[in-house]
């Protein structure tokens, strides 16, 4: 026996609702992506995070993204977009939990909220390209 099959599979009902419940708490790179560059204009629809430092954000980011810390994301800060408004965070990669704090903390403030999955790493995996400056 392996170390992979060592611990049983779920069943599949479970693994059914496991893995389409993810998708209601993260997208990825690419999803994001196909959001933003397609030929829908109401594809885009939701507020891109990047909550890396000024400093990260500046050497480069995800087109589109807005630069946001954690610790200042507030309901002040939000104030300019409806309830409703769905935001999506991201950080340097899935090395980093930066995302999935703030996401947290969106939540705390009663906002829809994504983490994508990758971040930066993984932007840059699929062959996208970042923008610099601010």
């Amino acid at each position: 026996m392996s170390p992979v099959s060592a611990v049983p599979a779920a069943d599949s009902a479970a693994a059914l609702a496991h893995f389409s419940a993810s998708l209601a708490f993260e997208t990825d790179c690419a999803d994001v992506h196909a959001a933003m560059t397609g030929d829908d204009p109401n594809a885009f629809d939701f507020v891109l995070l990047d909550v890396r430092s000024p400093a990260h954000f500046a050497r480069g980011h995800v087109p589109g993204a807005i630069n946001l810390l954690r610790g200042k994301i507030v309901a002040s800060k939000l104030a300019a977009y409806p309830p409703d408004t769905l935001f999506v965070t991201y950080c340097a990669g899935p090395h980093c939990n930066g995302a999935t704090r703030a996401a947290i903390v969106l939540a705390q403030l009663g906002r829809p909220v994504k983490v994508m999955i990758g971040g930066v790493t993984g932007w840059l995996d699929e062959g996208y390209d970042l923008v610099t400056g601010e």
